[in-house]
């Protein structure tokens, strides 16, 4: 009868997941509302912060899956979302009467829907990451020897604006639309010194307005055919687009869509860069991160920063010889990754106690 316990046993806990017993549990906020009446302008990280401490738990009071995570087109203004304390849980609930200052609730369970006018809330503001969207450009030795390239600009001027017309060869007129930029120094691992990728000075956006003759124009005898480039129309610039730029496709913008959640397994980057060339940044600051696609992460993960990063230190004084000690990593701020390459990452500073510095660590909070 022992043995037959024990292998239920064993087969029950072979069907619970390793990390479940060892996950922290949720801590609801200090001063967690019941309810809450999403209004324009929230935003998921907004909300949970009202409800948890942690606000990139917010999967798992939903339980949501990994495709909602994904697509969490579940929020919308004008639903009530109702606190269940004994989970904790959230859901969705419906107005029934009471009071103005005693509201009363129908709970229900989540559900996805959609209502005319009106557009499912966002994870973080959208305002603060915007121009990041499209850029600044991460680009690898091979993309950026393959690009487009920028041979003349209209009536030989050394640099063009938005409305002007540009000239570029090896660019494939069926792409209409391209990104312009200059090539920018390596984003090297603060650690180890190894190149990660290049961060490409985004210049602007042009669009193709004539495809290259098919028949080339005609040289001297003997020698070979001159190409004729394409021609694009400048659609906007954010810097002087001139001569030796180069150029991408632009493609569609990943828009930051994915609920707050962290990895779910471990790992470990640091800050690589702080954008606009700056020592130290903050809140709703962009920064880039030493982690990337082949690294598991992915937009809407969670990263916790560290400072000290193991630095030593030596006491001396009149006790004794000198001594050294490392210092603990300490915890001091939350990033959210909206962005990711195949080995950089760019992720939105939410909170912070603190500056953000270059190499301080990025890992699993």
């Amino acid at each position: 009868m022992i043995r037959i316990i024990s292998a239920l046993l064993i087969g029950v806990a072979a069907l619970v997941p390793a990390a479940a017993g060892a996950a922290n549990p949720i801590r609801l906020a200090d001063d967690a509302p019941d309810s809450h009446a999403v209004v324009p302008g929230d935003t998921l990280w907004g909300i949970s912060g009202k409800f948890l401490k942690e606000p990139w738990r917010w999967p798992e009071v939903w339980r949501l899956n990994r495709e909602q995570i994904r697509n969490p087109h579940l929020i919308y203004p004008g639903q009530i979302i109702v606190l269940d304390r004994s989970g904790p849980t959230l859901k969705f609930g419906k107005r029934v009467g009471g009071l103005p200052d005693r509201p009363l609730y129908e709970k229900r369970f989540p559900q996805v829907y959609s209502e005319p006018g009106k557009a499912a809330i966002q994870s973080i503001p959208l305002r603060a990451i915007a121009p990041f969207l499209s850029e600044p450009l991460v680009v690898s030795e091979q993309e950026n020897s393959t690009a487009g390239i920028l041979v003349a600009t209209q009536e030989g001027r050394v640099f063009t604006g938005a409305g002007d017309t540009i000239f570029a060869t090896r660019v494939t007129p069926d792409v209409k639309t391209w990104n312009v930029y200059r090539k920018a120094q390596p984003l090297k691992d603060p650690v180890s010194g190894e190149i990660l990728g290049y961060e490409a000075v985004h210049l602007g956006v042009a669009q193709v307005t004539a495809a290259p003759d098919e028949d080339p124009l005609a040289a001297p005898e003997g020698k070979p055919a001159i190409p004729v480039p394409t021609s694009l129309t400048v659609l906007s610039a954010k810097q002087e687009i001139g001569k030796g730029d180069r150029l991408l496709p632009a493609g569609r913008p990943e828009l930051p869509s994915y609920v707050p959640h962290a990895p779910d397994d471990d790992v470990r980057g640091h800050v690589v860069s702080i954008y606009n060339g700056v020592t130290e940044t903050g809140r709703y600051n962009v920064v880039s991160l030493s982690l990337g696609k082949r690294d598991g992460i992915e937009i809407g993960h969670v990263l916790a920063l560290h400072r000290n990063r193991g630095e030593t230190v030596y006491r001396e004084d009149n006790v004794g010889a000198p001594q050294r000690f490392r210092l603990p990593e300490q915890r001091y701020g939350l990033v959210f990754v909206f962005r990711v390459f195949d080995r950089i990452s760019y992720a939105l500073v939410m909170d912070s106690k603190g500056a953000v510095a270059v190499a301080d660590s990025a890992r699993k909070p």
